[in-house]
């Protein structure tokens, strides 16, 4: 396969609202390897046997709305030709390419990324000695990357008429000192700062509360942004939150922190050692030298089973954008690079 002409149908096929066109249209590329789909909706396919066993993951889902591809000479304009459908061309590339004769190779394409990540959470591979993970990492090695929890304090006073506001408890007002516990948390709990990744952050992004303009407000709530480092986990930082706000708020108010509903795992931080085979050989073909990947990653998933790459062409800057872009050069070379890659661990 040529992973341009692979790209530019995949750009014109729409994924934000259903992977389902999508996942035909790489099935169809595929259909010499005997692809299969589970029934969480992941696409896999696999070449080669034995250890050791490298996955190659990237997903197809895209975030709304679409945006209608458009190429302009070297550049591919349009929904997915960064993130991720440009990683993906050079992925599936490489798979096709590849002739493992002492390894597998694995595909393994996602579906709900950029939503709740349910087709990774449920992806079951075993014997798995590393990942590539497809991104747009403007070819870098990527081999860390921060993760994100969300969750909100909710505030519980008690209401009253505003002209006697001593007759109540004011959920707003309560708001003040949790704001304040979230500004200072880390530097609270003492130096936390990564050696790639730096510092964790902790913001407030939303607040909300009151049910009426002459009236005391029983109820407010404070969502929150997490990004976290290594070594914190999940479980971690929503248990040390807490246990700051329980101290932050006045008594005569409950608080409850909540981490947001979602069905699957919050990314987690994680980091690879640059010396890790994967990384290693990922450089020696030409990717650049491992550095911190921008954005909270499904990698994570994967890290704790085994070394992960986040790697692929396209500028992170510009995914999401309304002039998303890849130049196609550039995939072109992501796909040389994976060859080598693969061919050094399997070849």
């Amino acid at each position: 396969m040529t992973p341009i002409d692979f790209l530019e149908r995949a750009v014109r096929t729409p994924s934000h609202e259903s992977v389902d066109a999508m996942r035909d249209l790489l099935l169809d590329e595929l259909v010499d390897h005997d692809p299969a789909v589970d029934d969480a909706g992941n696409v896999l396919a696999s070449r080669g046997s034995g250890r050791p066993h490298v996955v190659l993951n990237t997903h197809i889902d895209t975030v709304p709305p679409h945006v209608p591809a458009n190429r302009d000479g070297d550049t591919l304009h349009g929904r997915g030709s960064c993130d991720a459908k440009g990683p993906l061309a050079a992925l599936v590339a490489a798979f096709d390419r590849v002739q493992p004769d002492s390894g597998r190779v694995t595909l393994a394409v996602t579906p709900d990324e950029e939503t709740d990540s349910t087709g990774a959470h449920a992806l079951e591979l075993d014997d798995v000695d590393g990942y590539i993970v497809g991104e747009p990492t403007s070819l870098n090695a990527c081999t860390s990357a921060r993760g994100r929890f969300q969750g909100t304090v909710e505030l519980d006073g008690e209401g009253a008429h505003a002209a006697q506001p001593n007759e109540g408890v004011n959920a707003i007002r309560a708001a003040a000192p949790v704001l304040d516990a979230i500004d200072a948390y880390d530097a609270e709990r003492g130096p936390s700062r990564h050696d790639e990744l730096g510092p964790p952050t902790l913001v407030a992004t939303k607040i909300r509360g009151g049910e009426a303009t002459n009236r005391v407000p029983s109820e407010a709530t404070v969502t929150f942004d997490r990004r976290s480092v290594p070594p914190e986990t999940e479980a971690e930082f929503f248990a040390g939150f807490a246990d700051r706000v329980g101290v932050a708020v006045p008594d005569d108010v409950t608080a409850t922190v909540a981490r947001a509903e979602r069905d699957t795992p919050f990314l987690e931080a994680f980091h690879t050692p640059s010396d890790a085979s994967v990384v290693r050989a990922l450089v020696a073909a030409g990717a650049g030298s491992p550095r911190p990947f921008g954005a909270a990653t499904e990698a994570s998933y994967f890290a704790a089973d085994a070394p992960t790459v986040v790697f692929g062409p396209g500028d992170l800057a510009v995914a999401h954008a309304s002039d998303e872009h890849v130049e196609l050069p550039d995939v072109e070379r992501a796909a040389d690079i994976l060859e080598g890659a693969l061919s050094e661990l399997v070849g």
